[in-house]
């Protein structure tokens, strides 16, 4: 049956921890030149509303190596204002076996999927950023193992990376902890939906970072200022100014504790250049992750046989 994935919440943790399985595989052939064909000749289309580096480039290289082809459709195409979104939708998909949207509101892919008779692929919305969690539970699995019981604490905004790591957390069993200001918190009526979906979910919002760090097996953040915010910018800034993972906090921490952050970084805001070049960096390893995930997560979505077939 053909599936989207929007949010994370299409898939159970068993879907989850397969599409882990395929990822660690894919990534172990690769690393001793073994590029399985299994998405030969399909075809991957990237409809983006937003500036990117790692999502493309990443979706993009791993499609190639897959034995796929892909192309980028930028703002020229049109999307929603030269024809109906239904149209271009479902003319999009006659074309293509797959589409990664990296849209400006989370309606937009919601749209995007419901006409569409080919998998989507949420890159980023305002709500969530599923592909990033994907990759960042992947980077934490091979640093410290099994992800049961491993205690994520992300330092800063509520944001959309920080919606998506809460759910993937409550999937995985692993505590999660936002530490953040007054009114920057994740939003209510998602955190009710991953309560309802989770019953059992390890997840809190704090206010102090030094304290929330103590139990952290990885500390992740993220700029304080996401794109479509700049004019917050200066009151962000000064609302987060105690929530910087530097040196002192990481001293608060256990010595095991990984450090991570989705990039782009702004160094020396969120996170200091001692911190984010220090040997408990997995950053950018998660990044390079990026590829690795999403390749699991496109063979999952469109070659589960070779799944069954390859992967114990």
């Amino acid at each position: 049956m053909m599936q989207h994935l929007l949010t994370l919440f299409e898939l159970s943790p068993n879907d989850l921890n397969r599409i882990l399985d395929v990822s660690n595989e894919l990534k172990k052939r690769l690393a001793v030149g073994d590029r399985p064909p299994i998405l030969e000749r399909r075809m991957l289309a990237l409809l983006f509303e937003k500036p990117s580096l790692r999502t493309r480039v990443s979706f993009e290289t791993g499609m190639v190596q897959l034995g796929g082809a892909s192309l980028f459709l930028g703002d020229d195409v049109g999307w929603g204002k030269r024809e109906s979104a239904r149209d271009f939708t479902q003319v999009l998909g006659e074309f293509v076996d797959l589409v990664v949207c990296r849209a400006k509101s989370h309606d937009r892919a919601e749209q995007l999927a419901s006409f569409n008779a080919v998998p989507v692929i949420n890159g980023l919305t305002d709500l969530c950023h599923p592909c990033q969690a994907l990759a960042d539970v992947l980077t934490i699995q091979e640093s410290l193992g099994t992800l049961t019981g491993k205690h994520l604490v992300f330092v800063g905004d509520g944001n959309n990376v920080a919606q998506s790591l809460a759910l993937i957390c409550a999937m995985l069993d692993m505590p999660f902890t936002l530490a953040c200001p007054n009114g920057y918190e994740m939003d209510a009526d998602w955190l009710s939906q991953v309560a309802k979906a989770y019953p059992k979910a390890k997840i809190e919002t704090v206010r102090d970072p030094m304290t929330a760090v103590k139990t952290a097996d990885a500390i992740y953040t993220d700029v304080w200022t996401s794109m479509g915010q700049e004019a917050e910018s200066a009151i962000r800034k000064e609302a987060f100014a105690n929530y910087q993972v530097n040196e002192k906090l990481m001293g608060a921490a256990l010595s095991h504790t990984r450090v991570l952050h989705c990039l782009p970084a702004i160094r020396g805001q969120e996170i200091t250049d001692d911190v984010i070049d220090s040997g408990q960096s997995d950053v950018i390893r998660q990044a390079g992750n990026r590829m690795h995930a999403q390749k699991g997560l496109m063979v999952w979505l469109l070659n589960r046989p070779w799944i069954d077939k390859n992967v114990a």
